[in-house]
């Protein structure tokens, strides 16, 4: 889980101050910061693209362990690409109607 600093920042120049209780050694030191908002929105992209990534795994697990019956390779390859059509237009390709 994510910690966050409370913190004030300038309206003019941008600082960003934390006061925190001094132990008599501060320092002041470059970092890097991110504002809380584009962090959520970058973590809602990543648990978007997390998705659409084992929708795609399942498509291309099912295309590895699938062994179409005689006679049924052109009915399992169209089944397969309908998932596939179906992931890269957003959605799961969990739908197994004709799949052999």
């Amino acid at each position: 889980m994510t910690d966050y600093v409370k913190a004030w920042q300038c309206i003019g120049c941008g600082r960003i101050d934390a006061p925190q209780n001094c132990v008599g050694i501060c320092e002041d030191r470059k970092v890097e910061f991110v504002y809380a908002g584009e962090h959520r929105s970058l973590q809602a992209d990543a648990e978007r693209m997390a998705q659409r990534i084992e929708a795609l795994e399942r498509v291309v697990r099912r295309l590895a362990r699938t062994t179409p019956r005689t006679g049924a390779h052109e009915a399992s390859w169209h089944a397969l690409q309908r998932a596939a059509r179906q992931v890269l237009a957003g959605g799961t390709g969990d739908d197994r109607n004709g799949a052999a």
